[in-house]
């Protein structure tokens, strides 16, 4: 692998999308009857970001934060072979949104974990993460960790030692 390692870092969301077909609107609501929902994942944010550096055939590591339930295995699984996953367990629930999509059109967005990270990162393990990084790319979607002093510390020794740093707000 030419280049290095990339570390992301930043909010990782597991998006789902519910397709289904509608023929009906519901009789009590303004809304669409949605028939034999499919439902089907892929990540998003940080996540993102990092299997689509992983797409150039680099080295990738990922660092956010994720809940302790079945989305953060779910987003693991979903990153792929090449990334390395260092999820920082901060938050109750992985970030999760569900758009609900009826016919091709999303009709509703149902969010859950998206409040913010709640707990502190240890220090030592965002180190650790960006220890061996040739460039980090920063993905903020203002979940929170990227405004935590040991992440803001760890960034900055990266810039010091001169590995390029992209912010991605």
């Amino acid at each position: 692998m030419s280049g290095g390692t990339v570390v992301v870092v930043g909010d990782a969301l597991l998006d789902v999308d519910l397709r289904g077909v509608s023929r009906r609107d519901c009789p009590d609501a303004p809304a669409p009857v949605l028939e034999e929902p499919e439902p089907w994942y892929r990540p998003g944010g940080a996540a993102l970001a990092a299997r689509r550096a992983r797409q150039d055939g680099r080295d990738v590591v990922l660092v956010t934060a994720v809940g302790r339930d079945a989305a953060a295995d779910e987003l693991a699984a979903l990153v792929g072979e090449g990334v390395r996953l260092v999820g920082l367990p901060l938050m109750e629930h992985t970030p999760t949104k569900t758009r609900v999509q009826a016919n091709g059109r999303t009709v509703a967005r149902l969010d859950q974990g998206c409040e913010g990270v709640e707990l502190d990162a240890r220090a030592e393990d965002v180190a650790e993460a960006l220890a061996g990084a040739a460039a980090v790319l920063v993905a903020d979607y203002g979940h929170g960790l990227t405004r935590q002093r040991a992440v803001r510390r760890a960034l900055a020794a990266c810039a010091r030692r001169g590995v390029p740093l992209v912010w991605d707000p």
